[in-house]
Parts: structure tokens; C-alpha cells; sequence
């Protein structure tokens, strides 16, 4: 009979690589992405012919910071869970300094603001004029739905 088998640590030393593998996959923070939407959602939708990125950089999705091959790869990406977390994630307004400071002690407390996110318009839209929306959400679309059901029924 043979000798019972040591399981061999095969990846035990090779903590450099899964530092590389994380930062390799790592994409925009929230309020990096924020800042692209109220600045330049224009100019990264109708971006200039890259032909290192893929689709030559012309399918752009600005809320997620992805880039895809091609305009169905795209559409089908807004359908997808992982872009409409991204679009639930951007409706809460960014954490800012000024915040961290009124959580510290230095100022009152403000709640952060909703806000109405829909995903981007396609490259003909924004031709035409359309942008990116990036609205606060009104007091009343705050309001719970049986609140609301109980409003519409007295009047």
C-alpha cells in the first residue's frame, strides 16, 4: 500500500500575481463616474477612433466605464443586472468631503439626494441633442407606494 498523499500548496507564494489580477480588473469609482456624467457624458459617448480599445472606442457605456465591440454588444449590455445595479448605485449622490466632515462632528447632518438616472441615449440621439439625465428625484416620488395608492384614492 502506498503512502497517504501531502496536498502540494501549488499557489501559496504567489501573492505579487493576484495584486496584478486585482488591479487589472478594476474599474472607475462611483464618483469618478459621477463627475464623467455631469462633464463629459457627450464627448465619452462620441469619442474619436482608438484602435487600441475595443470597438474602436465608439460603443461607450458611460455608467459603467465599459467599452464593447460593437452597438449590439452595447444594447444588450443595458439590459443586463450588472448595468442597472450600476444605474441603482449612481442614484444615490456621490460621498463628498464635506460630508465626511458632518459625519465627523463639523456641521449638521444633510441627507444625501436622490436622483433620477436613466441609461444613455445612442449615438444618434445625442446627435440630435439628447443627453444624459442626471435629475434630483421630487419629494413626492419619495413617498411610499401605499401612501400614494391612498393620496390617488381620495381624490
Amino acid at each position: 500500500m502506498g503512502m497517504v498523499q501531502k496536498r502540494k500548496k501549488m499557489h501559496s507564494g504567489d501573492t505579487h500575481l493576484r495584486r496584478r489580477w486585482r488591479v487589472r480588473s478594476r474599474r472607475r469609482d462611483l464618483d469618478q463616474i459621477d463627475e464623467d456624467l455631469r462633464t463629459q457624458s457627450a464627448e465619452l459617448i462620441n469619442q474619436k477612433v482608438d484602435i487600441d480599445q475595443p470597438g474602436f472606442a465608439q460603443f461607450y457605456c458611460v455608467h459603467c466605464a465599459k467599452y464593447f465591440i460593437d452597438d449590439h454588444a452595447m444594447q444588450a449590455h443595458f439590459r443586463t443586472k450588472v448595468h442597472k445595479r450600476r444605474l441603482k448605485a449612481l442614484e444615490m449622490e456621490p460621498y463628498t468631503v464635506e460630508e465626511a466632515e458632518r459625519a465627523a462632528g463639523q456641521g449638521s447632518y444633510k441627507a444625501p439626494k436622490k436622483r433620477v438616472m436613466e441609461t444613455q441615449p445612442s449615438k444618434e440621439e445625442v446627435k440630435k441633442g439628447k443627453r444624459v439625465l442626471v435629475q434630483e428625484k421630487l419629494e413626492e416620488d419619495e413617498a411610499p407606494k401605499s401612501k400614494r395608492k391612498a393620496q390617488k384614492m381620495e381624490t
